[in-house]
């Protein structure tokens, strides 16, 4: 069964170049979508095998343990979710684009080599490489807008991964200085190698502090708005839920280093003070955001800082929740983000102040961005309820009830401005009886409309959105929903996961 870990990998790497070259050929449209459902499919059953058997090897630095086959279907679910939600319509008839596939396939091959690798070394590279395959797609409607959030992205990204690889020399220097020179995680995070304590501590800070760049966590989080609100909507969804999450996992990692070597406070502290620099960064700019794109991509720096808490916060319920809230948030965000595209190409702008009335002139869209809002903000049945409510208990516990208090302060923050922005556009009055601010879609790139729903062209007669399009939306929250349920027969498999980091099985 070792060979399935070599699945996510091989079949990008085959689409990637194929889809390139014969970038022309109609079957490229959906060869991403197809590449994420493989992903998903490979995800549950190396669950379901490592479940059974215990982890699996493939060479000497692939390793599929129970934390990298969650982290693997939780990256295809988000992509199915969000490719399937962007899949040009045949009213575009717009011609297929290779390259934007080849793209796709080449960020979600590094994804999975990411959690698929048992070499922090070959982590960072497969993150590396994930800044080149988005940079060129945040970019991808090439409007001065987007070409400045890309170069922005690549800047600042390319310190986050710049400081984490020192880093990870730094730890490699101190397993060298111990007589057992390697990266293998699962030889660090043992313990039974000696290591320096204070090139370790140098080490294992400055790799989480560049991974948390990646991760958006403030105040390295300056790329994410921009980068977000100007990609396409899938390839938002994307890196709101499959990037962030995968940095995150990179952090988890390093954490485990350092805990084993130095001890659960070492990192407790960094990581409580940027998961609660990131909550108060989002409440600020959520309670006066302005553009319902950048709103969402705030969201996602919340959501990361609650995720933080709960890894700085650490043990068994704390990291189960956390990687609960990762599958959850990741389908909830991505299907948000093509929903705004939907509004988008409705409504003609991404200003909140453009958009209103959208309950009566457009329900297919309002009702969807009201659950996902709902969802977003924690209300039951959705399992974001359930995860942040099991952080925030991990965390009193744990004797942090100052952070927790402070913590909940600013989510009542996020929820006022979350719930002010969507119900004006909702429920808020409209001028007349036409969208408000309709700019021409005509002036966006033919590629974007094919191959986003940011500005995907309704035709006269065409007043709703289809419901085979409004499925994988429905599926996505229904799944959110469903989790929340799910959560107690998911227990045995999530702190399994858990227990990866505390050096268990």
């Amino acid at each position: 069964m070792a060979s399935l870990i070599w699945i996510p990998l091989l079949l990008p790497a085959i689409i990637a170049p194929t889809a390139w070259w014969r970038r022309g050929d109609r079957w490229t449209r959906g060869a991403d979508l197809a590449v994420a459902a493989v992903a998903l499919g490979t995800g549950i059953a190396l669950l379901a095998t490592v479940h059974a058997s215990g982890p699996l090897s493939a060479g000497a630095v692939l390793r599929a343990d129970a934390l990298s086959a969650w982290l693997l279907t939780t990256i295809g679910a988000v992509a199915v979710t969000a490719l399937w939600g962007g899949l040009a319509t045949k009213e575009t008839r717009a011609d297929p684009d290779g390259r934007y596939t080849a793209l796709i396939c080449l960020f979600l091959g590094a994804m999975s080599l990411a959690v698929l690798s048992d070499n922090l070394g070959i982590l960072w590279v497969a993150i590396e490489a994930t800044t080149i395959a988005t940079a060129f797609l945040v970019g991808h409607r090439q409007s001065p807008g987007s070409l400045e959030a890309a170069w922005k992205y690549v800047i600042l990204g390319s310190v986050g991964v710049a400081i984490a690889f020192l880093g990870i020399v730094l730890l490699y220097a101190s397993t060298v200085a111990a007589g057992s020179p390697t990266l293998s995680w699962v030889e660090l995070a043992d313990g039974g190698i000696p290591l320096d304590p204070d090139l370790t501590r140098v080490a294992v800070a400055l790799s989480v502090l560049g991974f948390a760049t990646k991760a958006g966590l403030a105040p390295m989080h300056s790329w994410l708005p921009d980068a977000h609100s100007q990609a396409p909507a899938p390839v938002s969804g994307l890196m709101s839920g499959v990037l962030l999450s995968v940095a995150l996992y990179a952090i988890l990692r390093i954490q485990a280093v350092g805990d084993a070597s130095l001890g659960p406070a070492f990192l407790r502290g960094l990581l409580l003070a940027g998961a609660l620099l990131s909550l108060a960064v989002a409440a600020g700019m959520i309670l006066a955001q302005r553009d319902y794109k950048r709103m969402l991509a705030y969201s996602s720096i919340e959501h990361m800082g609650i995720m933080a808490l709960g890894v700085a916060v650490g043990g068994p319920l704390a990291t189960a929740a956390v990687l609960l809230h990762m599958l959850g948030h990741g389908l909830v965000k991505a299907a948000m983000f093509v929903v705004a595209g939907r509004i988008l190409a409705s409504e003609g702008s991404t200003r909140t102040l453009d958009v209103a009335g959208l309950l009566t002139r457009r329900p297919d869209l309002a009702r969807p961005l009201l659950v996902g809002t709902a969802a977003l903000l924690g209300f039951p049945p959705f399992v974001l309820f359930f995860t942040e409510v099991a952080i925030i208990i991990a965390g009193w516990r744990a004797d942090l009830g100052w952070a927790m208090g402070i913590a909940l302060v600013l989510l009542l923050i996020v929820f006022a401005g979350l719930t002010r922005h969507v119900l004006a556009m909702t429920l808020g009055p409209q001028v007349g009886s036409a969208p408000l601010h309709r700019t021409s879609l005509e002036a966006l790139p033919e590629v974007e409309r094919a191959r986003s729903l940011d500005a995907s062209p309704q035709k006269p007669d065409e007043k709703y959105v289809a419901s085979h399009r409004q499925a994988p939306v429905l599926v996505a929250l229904g799944v959110a929903a469903l989790l929340g349920l799910l959560a107690t027969p998911l227990a045995a498999q999530l702190i399994e996961a858990a227990s990866v980091l505390a050096g268990a099985r």
